[in-house]
């Protein structure tokens, strides 16, 4: 049964939250491997996951979460000879998101991607992502209205008033 139900949910939900992940951290390897360990997370507290009231955001804010862990891991490595490896652009592999619209993104601050993540991409209301970041519903407001005046900045043209890409909003 727990196989089952979690089976269910994992194909209900990993592409839309490797979307809301993508969109906040900008790369696509990585937020595979975010979205991959956040998923196993998951199955390892299912009961736990189960009974949240938005077991997706949970996943997202897990991922995020992760990157941090990843990120203060990292720095304190030391870089060898030879130098990162070669990254494939996100934009020949992303999952359904327009290269356009994810270039403008990764100009957002960290904060204001993941309110959109959220809010956007999984479609959750304020007091959900409020809930899912650990921050004020009027933080959650303050930030998606930046964010969404930023994007459209962004992706309308100047002259005609069109959308260049797609259209971003609430």
């Amino acid at each position: 049964m727990k196989q089952l139900e979690f089976k269910e949910f994992y194909r209900a939900s990993q592409d839309v939250c490797l979307r809301a992940v993508l969109a906040s951290v900008g790369d696509r390897q990585l937020a595979e491997d975010l979205v991959a360990e956040a998923f196993t997370r998951a199955w390892m507290s299912w009961p736990k996951v189960r009974g949240h009231p938005a077991p997706r955001a949970w996943i997202v804010r897990t991922a995020l979460n992760t990157r941090v862990s990843w990120w203060r891991r990292r720095r304190k490595e030391v870089v060898l000879e030879g130098g990162a490896p070669d990254v494939a652009d996100p934009r020949e592999t992303d999952p359904g998101l327009d290269p356009g619209l994810l270039a403008v993104l990764r100009q957002l601050p960290q904060r204001q991607r993941e309110v959109i993540a959220l809010r956007v991409f999984l479609d959750l209301d304020t007091k959900a992502t409020a809930a899912a970041l650990g921050i004020a519903e009027g933080t959650v407001t303050a930030h998606l209205s930046r964010a969404v005046s930023m994007l459209r900045g962004q992706l309308i043209t100047a002259g005609d008033g069109t959308v260049k890409d797609q259209e971003v909003g609430p």
